[in-house]
């Protein structure tokens, strides 16, 4: 097989990634046991990277693939293909706030801030609505934001929403679903089609077994 650089994504979707590449045999046990960022199995090349990275990686054709969850994809806004979405780390993007702004018209509201690790998105989002907002990205805990009165709302993922109740806020609407997907870099998808053709099929196959 073309050696491919893939792209993988750390925090939550990394073991998942790591379990459905060692299926098709390569092996990673070496990401598991050290700090490598970067790595190399079976005529395969591994980058690790934060969430955010992966898809200007590929984008840039540092990797020919990668794997990343949608809302970190649709936050960069890269020019990539996308032709597997892989059924774990699902999640959501939502706005939400205090239990006050539930049945509150929010286009009456002056000086609306939204706090957000999604800042391209949460605008899109607004302005969509013709919702006047001021952006605020914040990388920490976002949910922080509106109990010291940096911030109105937030938009954030979701899983269980677990956090939002610990920190007083309740979920007020979803902007998408989200969940990992393989994504190609255009020249690679001509330049090692066949490579990426098996890698495809390959993780098909064990889905579906």
């Amino acid at each position: 097989m073309t050696e491919l650089t893939i792209a993988l994504a750390k925090g939550r979707l990394l073991t998942p990634s790591l379990d459905i590449l060692a299926s098709l045999g390569y092996d990673v046990r070496e990401a598991m046991q050290s700090r490598a960022l970067v790595i190399s199995a079976n005529g395969a090349r591994f980058i690790l990277a934060k969430p955010m990275d992966v898809p200007i990686y590929v984008e840039y054709g540092a990797a020919d693939v990668g794997i990343v969850g949608q809302d970190a994809l649709r936050e960069s806004g890269v020019n990539v293909y996308e032709p597997l979405l892989l059924g774990y780390g699902a999640c959501r993007l939502v706005v939400a706030g205090r239990p006050a702004f539930q049945n509150a018209e929010w286009r009456m509201l002056a000086g609306l801030r939204v706090a957000t690790k999604y800042p391209r998105v949460t605008r899109q989002y607004f302005t969509a609505r013709g919702l006047a907002a001021e952006i605020i990205a914040v990388y920490g805990s976002v949910e922080l934001a509106p109990r010291v009165g940096l911030a109105d709302l937030i938009v954030d993922v979701v899983d269980t929403g677990r956090t939002l109740r610990e920190n007083g806020l309740v979920e007020l609407a979803e902007i998408f679903k989200s969940q990992a997907a393989l994504i190609v870099n255009r020249a690679s998808h001509t330049l090692k089609v066949n490579a990426i053709r098996e890698l495809i099929e390959k993780i098909n196959v064990k889905r579906e077994t």
